[in-house]
């Protein structure tokens, strides 16, 4: 069972990890490809139930509706704050603040979950920062102006919105992740669809049948799909394994890139790719014990 769920949350991730290749094509502001990745993976989630009539579980939702819509929303809140992080400072520095998120889900671990951090966790923890560290390219970058400190600052608080996701996610582990996935997704649209209209225009946006394509592979694949891959893995593993390996989404974003896009990879950022990912397996890495399967 934990298998599975750890290869549903590496798909996830990977799937996670290819949206910059297509968002390099969308010739739309990011928050109205985050509303549409919303609302499509939003109505494809009801068709498929439509479509297959696989049981729905209104009761369990009924019962956890206000922490799912509150998730959602937190969600939406979430990817707001991340766009609007990229409008004050460089992609590397947002995402190396984004990515804090698994560290602080580690951090309150012991204490909401009752899990043990233990020292092979906090370095693994540390080394996967490290890693970053050299995959966002903030060494060379560094930090500057108040238009600077206040990306990261958004940057930071959309990471905490994160990990306040995959808390609450945590705690509603009776409700099914299909249906979790549904609640949230529409909750998520119908935050950052008022957020549309108010920094917009839309009418001034040429939308083609090349767009529509793309959209439809983001709302379907990306968030449809790979949500559901996600919020159906973390309630099988522990939030600090839950953590670690979200680093596979940006570290194999820049491999992604580097073979479709032809941005290549420095030698740092190799480095920063080859330490995140031994950070992730070493952290899963039973040392010197026998375990016997059951």
């Amino acid at each position: 069972m934990k298998n599975k769920a750890w290869v549903s949350l590496v798909t996830s991730m990977v799937i996670f990890g290819t949206i910059g290749i297509f968002r390099k094509y969308i010739p739309f502001p990011s928050s109205l490809i985050a509303f549409s990745r919303g609302i499509i993976g939003f109505v494809f989630l009801l068709f498929f139930l439509w479509i297959t009539r696989k049981p729905f579980s209104a009761k369990k939702i009924g019962k956890r509706i206000l922490p799912l819509c509150i998730s959602g929303a937190i969600m939406g809140f979430n990817w707001i704050l991340l766009f609007e992080a990229y409008n004050f400072t460089s992609i590397a520095t947002a995402t190396l603040c984004y990515y804090m998120a698994p560290i602080f889900v580690i951090i309150v671990s012991p204490f909401l979950f009752g899990e043990k951090l233990g020292m092979k966790k906090i370095l693994c923890a540390f080394g996967a920062v490290a890693g970053m560290i050299f995959v966002s390219g903030i060494t060379k970058e560094g930090f500057g102006s108040f238009s600077e400190t206040k990306g990261i600052l958004l940057g930071l608080g959309a990471a905490v919105l994160y990990a306040s996701v995959v808390v609450m996610n945590k705690k509603t582990p009776d409700v099914p992740s299909f249906e979790k996935t549904v609640v949230q997704l529409g909750s998520s649209a119908a935050v950052i669809f008022p957020y549309i209209l108010l920094t917009e225009d839309l009418f001034s946006l040429e939308l083609t049948a090349k767009t529509v394509l793309l959209l439809l592979i983001v709302g379907i694949v990306h968030t449809g799909i790979a949500y559901v891959l996600y919020f159906g893995s973390i309630g099988k593993l522990s939030a600090q394994t839950t953590a670690i390996f979200s680093y596979v989404d940006p570290v194999s974003a820049i491999i992604f890139s580097a073979v479709f896009l032809n941005e290549k990879l420095s030698f740092s950022e190799t480095v920063g790719a080859v330490l995140v990912l031994g950070c992730a397996i070493l952290s899963e890495t039973e040392i010197g014990t026998n375990k016997k399967r059951v």
